[in-house]
């Protein structure tokens, strides 16, 4: 029978490629991660690590194992803290991967609504895009992924189970004044991530016209400046600019482009205590959102005329 603390220990070298830095997050001397991994080898019989200069690599039986032992791993994790949600709530933990602008907008209100009802039910944040955050809740290492997804993006695996939380309408984002996408079939425009890229060249094949992508950065903050340095142009979600709004964008809403986002679950319904207690904050603290940014408040700098989107003076990250 294969040893569990063996298999924590490859999935971490797996992860890091390095026993040093698999040491480091299991708080185990190099040695021992050396020793546990040897160990290993004789248990199974298969030559797992090679030796690469200074350095180590995986074979193709470590590969193999090593996304088994993840699996196995985040599913052993999962049950311990469904078992501590069982006793009531009262002690244990939950798990929540969310995309940036998420983090940035209604999700500290989510987890103050959680640690207002569950006082001792820990929450624990992990910031990543869409595709990863699904792979993280198949693997058992988040309970809930707050994900987006647009009417063309590929159905999600069977096993996910999706809380529509809210509608998110895009917006043009351009220096000037210039409204709708076939104006700009000339300009550079600024990449997002892999699923918003995607996005993004579909409407502009819709509009008649292939966009140079001429940046890619999923920041937004970096995003807003070049498109206020008169860079590029791109388009941006409305969480996004609720996150993070410059003050010299001019921002125009694209009818027929909204992403979905969704709190994902994986495996059968119910969720464990715990995971339902996070999707019951989540849907509080969407309840009755307008999805548009907001209006500046009062003694704040007024938006630029045509302006959709007024000016925010909160930083944002990515998108």
């Amino acid at each position: 029978m294969l040893d569990v603390v063996r298999l924590r220990v490859l999935a971490a070298v797996a992860r890091h490629g390095s026993v040093t830095a698999a040491a480091r997050e299991l708080h185990y001397s190099q040695p021992s991660v050396s020793h546990h991994l040897a160990k290993l080898e004789a248990e199974t019989g298969a030559k797992l690590i090679q030796r690469v200069g200074r350095g180590i690599r995986l074979t193709e039986a470590g590969r193999l194992l090593a996304e088994r032992a993840t699996e196995i791993v985040g599913r052993i994790d999962s049950a311990s803290a469904e078992l501590s949600a069982h006793v009531g709530l009262r002690a244990g933990r939950v798990r929540l991967a969310a995309f940036p602008s998420a983090l940035g907008t209604f999700v500290p209100e989510a987890a103050s609504l959680l640690a207002q009802g569950h006082p001792g039910l820990g929450l624990r944040l992990t910031e990543t895009e869409p595709p990863e955050a699904l792979r993280m809740l198949r693997a058992g290492y988040v309970d809930v992924a707050v994900i987006f997804r647009y009417d063309d993006t590929a159905p999600e695996d069977q096993g996910v189970h999706l809380l529509r939380l809210m509608d998110d309408p895009s917006y043009l984002v351009t220096a000037d004044r210039t409204d709708g996408l076939p104006a700009h079939r000339a300009s550079p425009w600024i990449g997002g991530c892999d699923r918003c890229r995607t996005h993004l060249l579909e409407l502009c094949a819709k509009a008649g016209f292939e966009p140079e992508i001429a940046f890619t950065t999923d920041d937004i903050v970096a995003v807003q400046a070049l498109v206020a340095a008169g860079i590029g142009v791109t388009v941006l979600p409305g969480l996004a600019l609720r996150a993070h709004r410059h003050p010299r964008v001019h921002t125009t809403e694209l009818p027929g482009s909204t992403r979905h986002v969704y709190a994902a679950t994986y495996g059968e319904p119910p969720p464990p205590p715990a995971t339902a207690a996070l999707l019951s904050a989540l849907a509080s603290a969407m309840a009755g959102k307008d999805p548009r940014p907001s209006t500046p408040r009062p003694g704040r700098a007024s938006p630029r005329s045509g302006d959709r989107t007024p000016p925010r003076d909160r930083r944002g990250g990515k998108i």
